[in-house]
């Protein structure tokens, strides 16, 4: 088992900090400009995409360099669909656009099999549908005098 933690804190209005013991550049990010956020920052929407973009990435790398497979270049773009349904918003699909170029016309089959198969075992996008659990703790400290 392996757990990964990060940290938010709050900054100002809607926006704060994020960042983790395992990486030393942390991330400035806000609420949406449509929620009142800051214009031009990274946003929690913003780091479900990427999420799962990037684990598409080296999701079908591992893939390619276990299937002896060559790849010149992949870039994927994610777009989460973010929406209002009965509960409040909720991303109701996040779609993968993979852009693989190879060498070989000879290798397009294979290689459509093998972003179907990262696609298939990429765990961000398998944990999508995860257990949120809340553990909140309510800290009390008193007022500085002025």
């Amino acid at each position: 088992m392996s757990t990964y933690s990060s940290t938010a804190t709050w900054t100002k209005r809607r926006s704060g900090i994020v960042d983790t013991e395992a990486v030393h550049l942390p991330i400035v990010f806000s609420a949406p400009v449509e929620f009142q956020g800051e214009p031009g920052a990274w946003t929690p929407e913003h780091f479900l995409a990427a999420a799962a973009a990037g684990c598409f990435v080296t999701t079908f790398m591992a893939i390619a360099e276990l299937s002896k497979f060559e790849a010149i270049a992949l870039k994927v773009t994610a777009e989460g669909v973010l929406e209002k349904v009965d509960r409040g918003f909720q991303f109701t699909r996040i779609v993968i656009r993979p852009e693989l170029t190879i060498a070989h016309e000879a290798d397009q089959e294979r290689a459509l099999r093998l972003l179907e198969k990262a696609e298939r075992a990429c765990l961000i996008s398998r944990s999508l549908r995860s257990e949120v659990v809340l553990e909140p703790r309510v800290l009390l400290e008193a007022p500085v005098p002025a």
